[in-house]
């Protein structure tokens, strides 16, 4: 073989091997001009390049490909006629294989859940675990958080959460927050989608956003423990703006903090289809803005009672119970709950209870209600040790069922303070059972505060008067009463039980509002 002018060979270093051979070895050649060597063999030479090398070893043929001599091409060798490529040992699989390959490890993934008791066929395109080991980990973790399959099934999106990137830095900040460990269960039940937030992008600012809201930190865990779902509002939707009307109907801005962290399901409620519904419906019952402001302030929980499904039918049930029209706003500033719990098995119930034990005229007891609504929720032993009572102390049974009619508090009064107020009465004012008929709201006023300083000044001046004189006024009016030569008639007449007035007592922030009162248009 003859070899001229293999300057342009970089790094021609091959080792060929056969058993039954000699070796044949080229060594690393030196970028040199070498002599002509003669050897048995053929090689075809081009300018500055080996283009084409062969040679014969006992019968059998190698050859090479052509290289340039400038190029970084790996060299192919040819065995028997057959190309072998080197390189092929590292080299990936075809597109085809790999969406093979990934259908096949989803089918492992689903025919696991689908053992466990987990439905996959939400999980169609959503990103899973290549292998079953990895979602194994994921369902072992969630369990440790105390979901079930059925919670899991209610949500499969979970499993496509990693433990690691998504679950443990959630789980994480939230504990960080105050949220307690114990609550953990009960929050990703009601709000799973929690686990595919980003702490930084999405979790922080609503917290933040809260913080603004004059909620305390101290209460912004309890106010997520409430309302796991607040961690997924926009900031500048419905959490905005219902804070923004309920400032507009009148509740105070000090106020905001405490209504939040009572009921925060408020940031979640729409304006227009919720709380501007619902304020314009007691508006029309007769209950004046600013008041229905004031009862949110005291209950907030009541902007959830469904206005079709139970304010509505419980207003007309109360009607139905003999309750004047007018009366209803005084029922409802009174008693908010009343509009808000199952009313009409209440009333049936509560009427039958008071007709079989006092003498009660069923036309009698809307106006029973009317003058406390509370009556509805009051349990049955109490009426009943309270109506004894006073049968006890010498009223006959239709006496009872006058006084409870004139009020009905005297049901559900302390007993102990009762007979301490009836013994007095008996002992020490020496009036007869009538005036105690006439007046026995009497039960009501406090015995040391109210009843005997009273009376010790009316018999000194040697004032004849009626229970209701004595006491049916403040200790101002009573100081003036005690100046007038007769007593009025008008001045014995019984006091409403209730003053919507007392609802709307100016507050000192109220000039503060930015918001004027038409401003819950933009609601609409």
């Amino acid at each position: 073989m003859k070899i001229r002018s293999c300057a342009g060979i970089t790094n021609p270093s091959l080792l060929l091997v056969h058993s039954e051979l000699p070796a044949l070895a080229f060594h690393k050649a030196k970028l040199t001009w070498t002599p002509t060597l003669k050897i048995p063999s053929n090689c075809e030479r081009t300018s500055g390049s080996v283009t084409r090398f062969r040679c014969s070893v006992a019968g059998r043929t190698f050859s090479s490909t052509p290289v340039s001599s400038s190029s970084s091409k790996t060299n192919t060798v040819h065995l028997n006629r057959k190309q072998v490529n080197p390189s092929s040992l590292y080299g990936r699989p075809s597109l085809s294989n790999m969406k093979k390959e990934r259908m096949a490890n989803r089918a492992k993934v689903y025919e696991f859940l689908r053992v466990l008791g987990i439905i996959p066929d939400e999980l169609d395109g959503l990103e899973l675990p290549v292998t079953v080991e990895v979602m194994q980990e994921r369902i072992d973790f969630l369990h440790k958080l105390g979901l079930t399959i059925e919670d899991i099934n209610n949500y499969p999106l979970v499993l496509g959460c990693s433990v690691k990137k998504n679950m443990i830095p959630v789980l994480d900040y939230l504990g960080k927050l105050g949220v307690r460990k114990s609550t953990f269960t009960e929050f990703l039940r009601r709000y799973p989608q929690v686990l595919h937030a980003s702490v930084v992008v999405d979790l922080a600012p609503v917290v933040k956003y809260l913080q603004g809201l004059d909620i305390k930190p101290n209460d912004i865990p309890r106010v997520l423990e409430k309302y796991p779902e607040v961690l997924g509002f926009k900031l500048e939707g419905t959490m905005s703006t219902s804070v923004a009307y309920l400032v507009a109907i009148g509740v105070s801005r000090r106020e905001v903090g405490g209504v939040l962290t009572r009921y925060p399901e408020i940031l979640g409620m729409r304006v227009g289809r919720v709380i501007k519904p619902f304020v314009e419906y007691l508006e029309g019952l007769g209950i004046p803005r600013l008041a229905i402001a004031r009862l949110i302030e005291k209950g907030p929980h009541i902007l959830g009672f469904g206005l079709e499904e139970r304010v509505k039918p419980n207003v007309a049930s109360l009607l139905e119970f003999n309750v004047r029209k007018e009366a209803l706003p005084s029922i409802i500033a009174q008693y908010p709950e009343i509009i808000g719990i199952d009313l009409q098995p209440k009333l049936l119930g509560q009427r039958s209870l008071i007709q079989s034990i006092i003498d009660l005229e069923p036309k009698d007891f809307g106006t029973v209600v009317e003058k406390m609504p509370q009556i509805v929720s009051l349990s049955k032993t109490s009426m009943v040790k309270h109506a004894d009572f006073l049968k006890g102390c010498g009223f006959s049974l239709q006496q009872v069922g006058c006084m409870v009619v004139e009020c009905p508090q005297i049901l559900a009064l302390n007993l102990g303070i009762m007979r301490l107020s009836f013994d007095y009465f008996q002992m020490e004012m020496q009036r007869p059972l009538d005036d105690l008929v006439a007046f026995p709201a009497f039960y009501t006023y406090g015995l040391e505060s109210t009843i005997k300083p009273r009376d010790k000044i009316v018999r000194k001046k040697g004032f004849q008067c009626s229970l209701s004189w004595l006491l049916n006024c403040s200790d101002e009016k009573f100081k003036e009463r005690l100046n007038y030569d007769t007593i009025e008639m008008e001045e014995m007449e019984t006091m409403p039980s209730f003053d919507m007035n007392s609802l709307m007592e100016p507050r000192s922030d109220e000039s503060d509002s930015e918001f004027e009162e038409d401003s819950d248009d933009e609601y609409l």
